[in-house]
């Protein structure tokens, strides 16, 4: 693994899935309830905005550092069965990651943000393993196959190196094509 030098990286990983299995329903109406909204936004949103707020000060003291949030392909193109609020706390995770970058850009804090798509973890192993979902979804990536979570961690990485060191407000699609 390759040296990070003086930045101190840092992934604020929060996310709450709206996938089958998820407490969350999938869709928003008028019979919805706002605490389905509340609780989708206070992990999604309100957990990466209370994490930068500690992470940019003590960066700020050590002189720079790299922030990397975890928004989603689905806050670049929400598609399928609606997950309307899931895809608006994402829209917003990276609009508060471009507008944290911006703000930041000047005093040495870069913050950029991954968008993946469907990744083979524990959390999407029931839609995976349902033969006639997983062809669908698979077809919707024209890479033909899910990402692995070696491939954002690389992406996180790379992000968080000296190599992106002029790479703020970034938002790195990691989906197989998914958002194209």
């Amino acid at each position: 693994m390759p040296s990070l030098g003086p930045w101190s990286a840092l992934a604020v990983s929060t996310s709450l899935s709206t996938m089958p299995a998820s407490p969350c329903p999938r869709a928003m109406s008028p019979k919805s309830r706002v605490e389905i909204y509340d609780k989708i936004f206070d992990i999604n949103v309100r957990g990466v905005l209370l994490s930068m707020k500690h992470q940019i000060p003590a960066m700020l003291k050590t002189g720079g550092g790299a922030i990397v949030n975890n928004a989603s392909a689905l806050g670049i193109r929400p598609v399928g069965t609606p997950s309307t609020v899931y895809h608006a706390s994402k829209f917003a995770v990276i609009g508060l990651t471009k507008s944290t970058a911006m703000h930041f850009a000047t005093k040495g804090v870069r913050v950029n943000a991954v968008c993946p798509a469907i990744i083979e973890t524990d959390l999407t192993e029931g839609l995976r393993g349902n033969e006639e979902l997983s062809a669908r979804l698979r077809a919707a990536h024209p890479m033909g196959r899910f990402g692995k979570s070696e491939e954002v961690a690389a992406a996180v990485l790379y992000l968080c190196s000296p190599g992106a060191a002029y790479s703020t407000g970034v938002v790195l699609h990691v989906d197989g094509g998914f958002a194209v």
